[in-house]
């Protein structure tokens, strides 16, 4: 599929300029999709910028990819011409680890291929994620989207939707739980919808009350300031789930002390510097600091149903694509309620 139109970052730290790559033909197990939208994830801004080494140039980001099936490999069996499907962070992974017959292929053992920015070896060169207009993907690692959710709403369900489903799944939130969802951003916003269609009781800890209205509208049935210390004191105790979405350096002790016995602080927004922790609040009510990477592709499945089901998607604004720098700019500033989404049509 030559020239496909697309937006890249030529060297780190440039601004995302029309870029024209070449796509694979459909193999006999691809689907082949016109990308209609693609959500803008803040893991973008640090691949484009190579804060975390790596990068290969020029880069084409996104993996929040939401489109139309346009042609299928004559041995595709689960998607059709026509068809709403998605694609998440991975493209594809070895198949034969532990991890992946477990369907945990974001922690594949062997060699996970991202949407961007990865060495294919199947093909012998770097992925190109979905600031384009078309791509071709195999169709093991292609998510169906119900077809009452909107193409634009949908697609940041692909990593932030999953990114809070994954550990809000595993640790069991639902009736009778008390959950609790650091900051109320791109993830956040997420985290609150999901765990309260879960049936699970949700606090949000912001940073102040700016955005308490809002936490009551995606579901929230509290919301508290972090900046105020007397939260630290009304909460102690109560969590059986905390969901860490800031990436940034805080106090996670003052968190941890509002675990109940048994209760897990799930850290998905990471830091840039390392964060010290005291080990005996852990101790004493069997407290549990873990982490959680985005899903699965069953998993990523299962919380697209149970988005469908519910009708939840992200709180979006959508872009053209040439608007992009400008968006870039303001997820840094945290200047969007809840997350971008470029039109690709705009390509």
């Amino acid at each position: 599929m030559p020239n496909t139109r697309a937006y890249a970052a030529a060297e780190a730290k440039a601004p995302l300029t029309p870029f024209t790559l070449d796509r694979r033909e459909p193999g006999e197990f691809d689907v082949a999709i016109d990308i209609k939208f693609c959500g803008i994830c803040h893991t973008d801004l640090h691949q484009t910028a190579n804060d975390w080494g790596g990068g290969t140039f020029p880069m084409v980001p996104g993996h929040e990819i939401a489109g139309v099936v346009s042609a299928v490999g004559g041995k595709v069996t689960r998607f059709q011409v026509g068809q709403h499907v998605g694609v998440g962070c991975l493209v594809d992974s070895c198949r034969t680890c532990v991890e992946c017959r477990k369907g945990l292929e974001q922690y594949c053992a062997g060699q996970v291929v991202f949407t961007y920015n990865s060495m294919d070896p199947k093909e012998g060169r770097v992925t190109y994620g979905g600031y384009s207009n078309k791509i071709v993907v195999d169709e093991n690692y292609v998510l169906s989207i119900p077809e009452n959710l909107p193409l634009d709403g949908a697609a940041p369900l692909l990593c932030a939707g999953i990114t809070l489903y994954s550990p809000l799944r595993h640790w069991g939130a639902g009736p009778g739980k008390k959950v609790a969802i650091i900051g109320l951003g791109g993830l956040g916003h997420m985290g609150v919808k999901l765990a309260h269609a879960m049936g699970a009781e949700v606090t949000v800890l912001s940073q102040s009350l700016n955005k308490q209205k809002d936490g009551a509208r995606l579901g929230a049935d509290h919301f508290y300031a972090t900046s105020d210390p007397d939260t630290f004191t009304k909460l102690a105790g109560q969590f059986d789930l905390i969901v860490n979405t800031v990436p940034a350096a805080s106090n996670w002790d003052q968190f941890i002390g509002l675990l109940a016995t048994n209760g897990a602080l799930v850290v998905v927004g990471v830091p840039d510097d390392a964060v010290a922790i005291n080990g005996f609040p852990l101790i004493i009510k069997r407290r549990t600091v873990a982490g959680s990477l985005i899903g699965g592709i069953a998993e990523t499945q299962e919380m697209l149903d149970f988005c469908g089901k519910h009708n939840i998607v992200s709180d979006i604004e959508v872009i053209p694509m040439q608007q992009v720098n400008e968006a870039y700019k303001r997820v840094s500033k945290s200047d969007v309620r809840y997350r971008f989404v470029i039109d690709c049509g705009t390509l």
